[in-house]
């Protein structure tokens, strides 16, 4: 019988790949998007038509609204009966130092980075019995540079927490993450920008969203592992 995975922000880049990788592997998915809702159609088209033997359905919830964000995993639940794998792959990204960061854009990156994936996790060791987690972090936590502030720092809370899940939901559920560094390119820039910003890592050339995929997979297949964090970043973390 297919597994349910449900991945947050799935309708495009790093969580439109997870969702493509995972329902390739015979996963039942529930794809949650908030804004990108013809992205989302589109992907849920793609993979129904390709894949007509699994269950896919899209959920549509704002993050930002905790409300909202503590109906999600019923939700779930309700279609699919229950829930196996919760990624919390989705992000608000915005530059800001700290003299820069308004009460306005921490609060809102907070709910979106943290409080949600909090929310979803803390739902989904309530409601099952047992499971995997998997959250996704960013290479950023591995050094204090305050251009991104707010994000940086709702990301290294969002390891912290991954730890501490880890330690008190074991053994019945396992909690890693996974930390990207520039695996696909902002909007509006091409590969050569990533490319620039390989030079500066150990390891010299992009990453890619394969290095992502491969570490899900080791995640899920490996009973034994929690409380990790898999760097995704051609060594930029060692810098």
């Amino acid at each position: 019988m297919a597994k349910i995975a449900l991945i947050t922000g799935s309708a495009v880049r790093i969580g439109r790949g997870i969702a493509s990788h995972l329902a390739d592997k015979g996963w039942n998915l529930a794809l949650h998007y908030s804004t990108s809702l013809v992205e989302v159609s589109e992907l849920e088209s793609q993979l129904r038509s390709k894949y007509s033997e699994q269950l896919f359905y899209s959920f549509k919830t704002d993050l930002g609204d905790a409300h909202q964000t503590e109906q999600l995993i019923d939700q779930v639940i309700e279609r699919f009966g229950s829930v196996d794998l919760l990624i919390n792959n989705a992000s608000a990204f915005e530059p800001a130092t700290l003299i820069e960061t308004d009460n306005y854009l921490l609060t809102k990156l907070t709910m979106i980075n943290f409080l949600a994936p909090f929310i979803l996790m803390r739902d989904f060791a309530r409601k099952e019995g047992n499971g995997l987690i998997i959250n996704i972090t960013d290479t950023r936590i591995s050094n204090n540079t305050s251009d991104y502030l707010a994000y940086s720092l709702t990301k290294k809370s969002l390891w912290e927490l991954t730890k501490m899940a880890a330690l008190e939901l074991a053994p019945r559920i396992r909690v890693n993450a996974i930390a990207p560094g520039a695996v696909l390119p902002p909007v509006g820039k091409d590969n050569t920008h990533l490319e620039k910003i390989a030079l500066n890592t150990p390891m010299k050339t992009p990453s890619g969203i394969n290095s992502i995929l491969k570490s899900l997979d080791y995640i899920i297949d490996n009973q034994d592992l929690t409380g990790q964090l898999i760097y995704c970043d051609g060594g930029g973390h060692l810098i």
